[in-house]
């Protein structure tokens, strides 16, 4: 593929951020998935910190504002609903929505984590220790979330 057929193919695997696709574009070829997938976290990983900062906050509070507007991209549309996250009690939104206030308020940027395999109240358990953290480890820590996200949405995208 030529570049801009590669950004258009890959460049939603990270959430609203096809400058990831741009800068791995030239780190091809690729001889399998995980070797694009390192691609792309490396040149995450070379960004600039307020690049990072961006990735983070392009992606969306878990049972949050957009959820409830129906703007999810439908990757995390796909994602939060698996996880349960549209099926909430409004005792779980609540508290969801309390988590996401003070996760923000604290960090700065939304809290993300790779819902595959979670349920509703194993989010919950996570949000809830996570918001204790510090920001660098929590920054570090969405990141991963974000590495981890990928690479399922990258293996989907391939295999689907």
């Amino acid at each position: 593929m030529d570049q801009p057929a590669f950004v258009d193919a890959l460049g939603g695997i990270f959430e609203h951020s096809p400058w990831v696709a741009e800068r791995a574009f030239p780190d091809r070829p690729f001889a399998n998935v995980p070797a694009l997938h390192a691609a792309m976290v490396a040149a995450v990983d070379r960004a600039s910190e307020p690049e990072k900062l961006a990735l983070l906050r392009a992606h969306p509070e878990l049972a949050g504002k957009a959820a409830v507007r129906r703007e999810l991209t439908v990757d995390s549309s796909n994602e939060q609903s698996g996880a349960g996250l549209t099926q909430c009690s409004p005792e779980e939104f609540a508290l969801l929505t309390d988590l996401n206030r003070r996760y923000h308020a604290k960090f700065g940027f939304p809290f993300i984590l790779a819902v595959k395999g979670h349920d509703r109240a194993s989010v919950i358990r996570e949000f809830a220790r996570r918001v204790e953290q510090d920001r660098v480890a929590e920054f570090a820590e969405c990141l991963a979330q974000i590495a981890r996200i990928t690479r399922f949405r990258l293996e989907a995208l391939v295999t689907g």
